[in-house]
């Protein structure tokens, strides 16, 4: 007997296999239940589960974890989360379940995590890419041919399945159900509504979960119809309840002919499609009968309790009508002997009355009042969570919503810290350039004339304990290094994805609309985007290199002077006439104090620049309260709200920086004129002059030129954690691809050899199998594999007009991307607490390298 089989109450009567001869038994995939009730049997309909292939969660989830958070305490936590979740799919689809509420209770927490999970990773074909595949539940399968089956890179589309198997369970353990007592009754009509809110959620939700055609089983149509069936066989069982308690006529037969009313709605959906198979709709009609049946048999017993005759007598007979044309055309799947007997002895009795007492006139059908209706069953609202025992295995992990505002304002918040530092150090270079021209504050320590000036001693000192001339050319020498290391991971990143599309254009061009899966081409546009942005980062990275060579040729001989010892470096300074007259001035006094004032005010800068380097504010609450309560996060509106208050303070004391400066180089331009007219003008006075502003112009190079390459090199090493970072998104799309395409390969390539085996020699069937069997796990391009397994049978026409590929299971659409907030300041994120002005702006001791 299979799943469909209806055992028949008439020994002589045949199994549906048999009386649908024409239909392959192995496709009949409805389960019927017949429970005994006051000698009635009543048939129930399940529906079986979908079947689903291993996905294995915890690699590309966990890369995901690794990727995002820190190592530490929360990112192991995310990590044993994610395999809990990889356990609790194998629990929920990876066994067989029993018809039990525990098993479904499985399903529902998978189906809550689900819904849980699905905001906090980015789940898409071009991002985190997990493929679902599901075979057609109502599909059996051929010898040839295979199940219908679906593979799609969507999260969506696995809820959808989950939930279609919660619904299809849950009428399961419906039909389970001793409908000879209350709690049997109660918990049929329990899952029987849910099942009739899971399939008519399904129904409004699957096309937007899965942007294309689905299976025929969860298409809106099917889940519709079936969301309409499990409903009605709720409302039957409420119609069992009221005549189990023997409740009033009038009850009952408004709960029947509502039961009647689900029924022909059920059968007029299905009626004209093919969405379920041609079985369903004699039950759906036989029940229909029934329900009218049964309602008209009770509002005839509320007639004859008001004393109309007539009207009992013609609703009995509707009534005998309707079970005739049941037992006359449905026999094989719904018995109704007790109810024709019992219907017919209340017939006969009504007519005998009737005809020697009461003669009172039986109306027509038509003319009788018609019967009311009273619907106690509303399907089931799908609310996650549904499980009473779900709880959330990653609560901590914020949606993917606040991660990307959190990435965007951690962007606004470094352009502002970037924007205040880089204006106080542009400040400070220009502060320094002016002094360096006046030759300040060596001037005033230089009187005597023929000694090294305090300054220009102590900038010496300080290039050699950095390493001189030797630190900077080691530091040039490793950046073409670094640049070509950087460019061989990004050109075999992108070299990856050109062999994948290469082949799937080859073999895209060889099946044509057989290969109906989406283009590489297409699915590779935010990937090659973002390889486009690394190369001009890098093309802008190169430049760089170029300015600091520059700057380095231009004072690498004061720079090489400087690191000179003292006393070649006394020799390389001309001297000059003392202008010891100068010595303890006024003039020399104002000018001293000034400089002091300036060197104060760097010093302040410093202590400011950490101060709003250290400043700190966690997002995550205000972005999440936003969610919570719009629905959305107005991220720019929240960040820049916020950024003003925690900076607001600090901008101002900025300014109020720069205003000073600007006050004070006021004040020391007009004090250095007074005091160069007070100096003796001679020629070697002028010279020494213009080597020792040279000497100071070369020290303050020389910091900038070392921060600048120090800056560089770091660049070049955080580019190549991003770029392997890429190389493995790459490479993990391309092995999904290559899988799919293995499986789509086989799959095409059966299908044509299959369908020119009953044509083909032996030698030919040889080829064949060796073509299937050995040539598709051989490492072949798919022109030689085409070569080879057409040349054998080359004289035989591919089948037209047919796609044997309908559902397309491989056939995933192309997702918009969307690029993450936050990534599109590659290559490198600043250090914690450390960020730097863009590359490649002036003037000095500017960062030069492409900022995050």
């Amino acid at each position: 007997m299979t799943s469909f089989d209806v055992p028949s109450q008439n020994p002589g009567s045949r199994s549906l296999s048999c009386c649908l001869c024409s239909l392959d038994a192995d496709r009949l995939f409805f389960s019927l239940k017949k429970s005994l009730l006051r000698a009635e049997m009543a048939t129930f309909i399940s529906v079986p589960l979908k079947k689903s292939s291993e996905v294995d969660l915890v690699k590309p989830l966990s890369k995901f974890v690794a990727a995002t958070y820190s190592a530490g305490e929360e990112q192991g936590e995310y990590t044993r989360a994610v395999e809990e979740f990889n356990k609790l799919r194998k629990n929920a689809l990876g066994r067989p379940l029993d018809k039990h509420e525990s098993s479904l209770e499985i399903l529902l927490r998978y189906y809550d995590q689900l819904c849980a999970v699905e905001p906090k990773f980015p789940f898409s074909e071009n991002q985190l890419c997990l493929t679902f595949t599901w075979k057609d539940a109502f599909d059996k399968g051929s010898l040839f041919g295979g199940s219908v089956k679906l593979a799609l890179a969507s999260l969506g589309y696995e809820k959808t399945c989950v939930l279609f198997n919660a619904a299809a369970l849950a009428s399961q353990i419906a039909a389970e159900q001793n409908l000879d007592n209350d709690e049997g009754l109660k918990a049929a009509a329990k899952y029987y509504q849910l099942a009739s809110g899971a399939f008519g959620h399904i129904k409004d939700t699957v096309l937007s979960a899965l942007n294309r055609e689905p299976t025929m089983d969860i298409s809106p149509e099917t889940v519709g119809t079936l969301s309409l069936i499990m409903l009605a066989q709720a409302q039957e069982v409420f119609f069992l309840k009221a005549t189990s308690d023997k409740m009033k006529d009038a009850v009952i037969a408004k709960l029947a002919n509502q039961a009647a009313d689900f029924y022909g709605d059920a059968f007029k959906q299905c009626q004209y499609k093919d969405n379920l198979p041609k079985e369903v709709l004699p039950v759906l009609a036989a029940k229909h009968c029934i329900m009218q049946a049964n309602a008209e048999l009770h509002q005839s017993m509320l007639a004859k309790q008001k004393k109309r005759f007539g009207e009992e007598i013609a609703r009995l007979q509707h009534a005998a009508e309707l079970v005739k044309t049941v037992a006359s055309r449905y026999d094989e799947y719904v018995s109704v002997k007790d109810l024709t007997d019992k219907i017919n002895r209340a017939l006969t009795a009504a007519k005998k009355d009737n005809d020697f007492i009461y003669h009172d006139r039986v109306p027509e059908v038509k003319d009788l009042e018609p019967i009311g209706k009273a619907a106690l069953v509303k399907a089931t609202a799908i609310t996650p969570p549904l499980s009473q025992k779900f709880t959330d295995l990653f609560e901590k992990m914020v949606p993917m919503a606040v991660q990307q505002s959190m990435s965007m304002y951690s962007q606004r918040k470094a352009e502002t810290v970037n924007r205040l530092v880089g204006s106080m150090r542009e400040a400070t270079n220009l502060c320094n350039g002016v002094l360096a021209s006046l030759n300040l504050p060596a001037a005033l320590e230089d009187l005597s004339g023929d000694s090294i000036p305090q300054s220009i001693a102590e900038k010496a000192r300080s290039i050699v304990q950095q390493g001189g001339l030797q630190s900077i050319e080691q530091l040039i020498k490793d950046l073409p290094e670094l640049l070509t290391r950087n460019r061989e991971i990004l050109d075999e990143s992108l070299k990856m994805l050109d062999d994948e599309e290469t082949t799937d254009k080859e073999l895209r061009a060889k099946f044509n609309e057989r290969w109906n899966r989406t283009p590489s081409a297409d699915l590779y546009k935010p990937l090659r985007a973002e390889g486009a942005n690394f190369r001009n980062v890098l093309d802008k990275a190169v430049q760089a290199d170029q300015v600091v060579r520059d700057r380095y040729s231009a004072h690498c001989e004061m720079i090489a002077l400087l690191c000179k010892p003292e006393n070649e470096l006394v020799a390389a300074i001309p001297s000059a006439n003392p202008a010891k007259t100068l010595q303890g001035s006024e003039v020399v006094n104002v000018l001293r104090s000034q400089l002091a004032q300036l060197e104060q005010m760097k010093k302040e800068r410093e202590t400011l620049e950490g101060e709003i380097k250290a400043v700190t504010f966690d997002m995550s609450a205000t972005f999440l309260t936003a969610l919570a309560q719009d629905g959305a996060i107005n991220e720019e509106q929240l960040s820049s709200s916020q950024l003003d208050q925690l900076y607001g303070t600090y901008n101002q004391r900025v300014q109020a920086s720069l205003r000073t400066q600007e006050e004070l180089l006021g004040q020391v331009q007009t004090s250095h004129q007074e005091f160069s007219s007070l100096k003796q003008s001679n020629t070697e006075a002028n010279q020494r002059e213009e080597v020792l502003k040279k000497l100071a112009s070369a020290h303050d190079s020389y910091v900038e030129i070392s921060s600048n390459l120090r800056e560089g090199t770091k660049f070049y090493n955080d580019l190549t954690e991003i770029l392997l970072k890429f190389q493995n998104k790459c490479s993990d799309i391309v092995f999904a691809r290559k899988t799919e395409r293995d499986e789509l390969l086989k799959y095409v390539l059966s299908f044509i050899l299959l369908q020119a085996l009953p044509h083909v020699s032996s030698s030919c069937q040889f080829y064949v199998n060796l073509s299937v069997d050995c040539f598709l796990n051989a490492a072949l391009t798919a022109s030689t594999l085409f070569s080879l397994l057409w040349r054998p049978c080359r004289y035989f026409q591919m089948p037209m007009g047919y796609n044997p590929y309908a559902y397309g299971q491989y056939n995933m659409p192309y997702m918009p991307y969307q690029a993450t907030p936050g990534q599109g300041g590659y290559p490198a994120a600043p250090p914690a607490g450390q960020p730097y002005p863009g590359y490649p702006q002036q003037p000095p001791q500017q960062p030069y390298y492409p900022q995050q």
